[in-house]
Order: C-alpha cells, then sequence, then structure tokens
C-alpha cells in the first residue's frame, strides 16, 4: 500500500494521520508539487484531477482524502472509527462535507494565501474559517468528539487545517472546545503531526 503525499497538505496529512491512528502499514510516497509532478502523464494515470493526496492498494488508485478515510476504515475493519447506524453515519457525512466544503474554503484557504500566494481575498477566507470555527465549537460544547461519542473519521478530517488555523492568520485564541479537541486528537495512540510552516501567526 503506498500513499502519495506531500507534507504541507493538509488533505494528504488527513490520510497519512488515520492510517497511522489505525497502524495500516504503508509506504509514503513523496510527491514534488513544486515541480508539477502532480500534473505529470504518470500521476494523472493514477488519478485524473491531478490531485493529492492517493492511495494505491492491489492495483487500486484511491483519491480525495475522505474517500481514503472510508476505504481504510472498511479495509482494515475499523468499524468504531465509522458508524453504520443511520443517525451516526448521517453525522459523520454531515462532517466530512463540511471538511470538504466549509473548512476548504475557509481555513485551507486562508493558509494557502501564506504558503503559496493563493489568489484569495484574505479578508474572505479567514471570516469563513471564524465562521466554520463558530459552529465546530459549538458542536463540541458539553461532547468530546464530533459526530459521535469516540473520535471518528470525520474528526480525522477537520483536524489538520483547524490544527494549523494560525497559518492562515487565524486564532483559535476563543476556542476552548476546539483547543480541547484539538488535544484529544493528538493524546491518541499512533498520532502523527502535521507539519508546522512559519507563517501567518505562526511566522
Amino acid at each position: 500500500m503506498k500513499l502519495y503525499f506531500h507534507p504541507i497538505s493538509g488533505h494528504a496529512h488527513r490520510a497519512q494521520l488515520f492510517l497511522s491512528l489505525i497502524g495500516a502499514p504503508v509506504e509514503i510516497v513523496l510527491v514534488d508539487l513544486a515541480k508539477g509532478q502532480h500534473k505529470s502523464p504518470e500521476f494523472l494515470a493514477k488519478n485524473r484531477f491531478g490531485q493529492i493526496p492517493v492511495l494505491e492498494d492491489e492495483g487500486h488508485f484511491i483519491s480525495d482524502a475522505n474517500a481514503i478515510l472510508v476505504y481504510a476504515a472498511k479495509k482494515f475493519g475499523q468499524s468504531e472509527w465509522l458508524p453504520e447506524d443511520p443517525i451516526g453515519a448521517a453525522r459523520m457525512q454531515r462532517w466530512l462535507s463540511v471538511a470538504a466544503g466549509q473548512v476548504a474554503f475557509g481555513l485551507c484557504a486562508a493558509r494557502l494565501v501564506n504558503i503559496v500566494g493563493a489568489d484569495y481575498r484574505p479578508e474572505e477566507v479567514i471570516a469563513r474559517a471564524h465562521a466554520i470555527l463558530t459552529l465546530i465549537e459549538a458542536e463540541l460544547d458539553g461532547q468530546d468528539w464530533i459526530a459521535a461519542d469516540r473520535p471518528t473519521v470525520a474528526d480525522v478530517a477537520l483536524y489538520s487545517y483547524v490544527a494549523r488555523a494560525a497559518e492562515g492568520n487565524v486564532d483559535l485564541a476563543a476556542y476552548a472546545n476546539v483547543r480541547a479537541w484539538l488535544e484529544r486528537i493528538e493524546a491518541l495512540p499512533g498520532f502523527v503531526p502535521f507539519e508546522r510552516t512559519p507563517v501567518g501567526l505562526d511566522a
């Protein structure tokens, strides 16, 4: 099993983190984004979207970070990470959608402005980041995990960009529940940190 990866990508870290948390054996393959390796014909044959991460397993190529989480949970029989009851499954899917939507267009986008000079309006993406953090903060009021009474793939999907919010000039000081939740994830056996980039509030 191989994970095509780059250390500055929160999406790639999301996949790496979950594979580590469940103890899945995986070879990490670095994709050189600066040289455009993710747009090469060889890579596009693995993922025609030209994006990382991609998980290669037994001749199959699974792209999209959230899809990799679901695949790995099912592949390795990690049912505790993947609620199957109707309410649990719906709650999990809701937050996977948030990770692909509001988190990507808020926290992730704000970070990309500082890391690669992405063409976003900082005031807009930072406002979006605070809007979703406010909702996550409220969701975590009185509960330890975002979608169940235990950690699930939803927590993993949200973690990376929230953890590095400061790199996008997004301050987590006002979000006590979020900060405590980050600490709980970081205390899980098998946790691997998301590489820090000295930009934004962390500069």
